[in-house]
C-alpha cells in the first residue's frame, strides 16, 4: 500500500508538472509536450495532478478531452485508491 501512495505521489507531481513546462514551452516556441503523453500521464495515475497542473498553468482548459476527462479520471482515481486502501 505504501508504495501505492509514493508512486501516486511522483506521477501525480510529474504530470503537474508536464502540463506547467508544456505550458511554458507554448508561451517561448520552445520544444513542446504532445497532448497524447499528457493524457497518458494523466490515465497512468495523475489525474488529480494533470488536472490542478491545468489548472494552474491554465494549459488545455478549451480542449473538452482536458476539461471534462482530467476532472473525471482524477475523481475515478481518488474513488479506488479509497477503495483499494480500505
Amino acid at each position: 500500500m505504501e508504495v501505492l501512495l509514493w508512486y501516486l505521489l511522483a506521477v501525480n507531481v510529474l504530470t503537474f508538472i508536464m502540463f506547467n513546462l508544456d505550458k511554458w514551452f507554448a508561451s517561448t516556441g520552445g520544444w513542446r509536450i504532445s497532448e497524447r503523453t499528457l493524457f497518458i500521464a494523466s490515465l497512468a495515475g495523475g489525474g488529480v495532478g494533470g488536472y490542478l497542473g491545468m489548472k494552474f498553468a491554465h494549459h488545455k482548459t478549451r480542449k473538452t478531452i482536458f476539461s471534462v476527462g482530467l476532472p473525471v479520471i482524477g475523481a475515478v482515481q481518488l474513488v479506488l485508491f479509497l477503495w483499494i486502501s480500505i
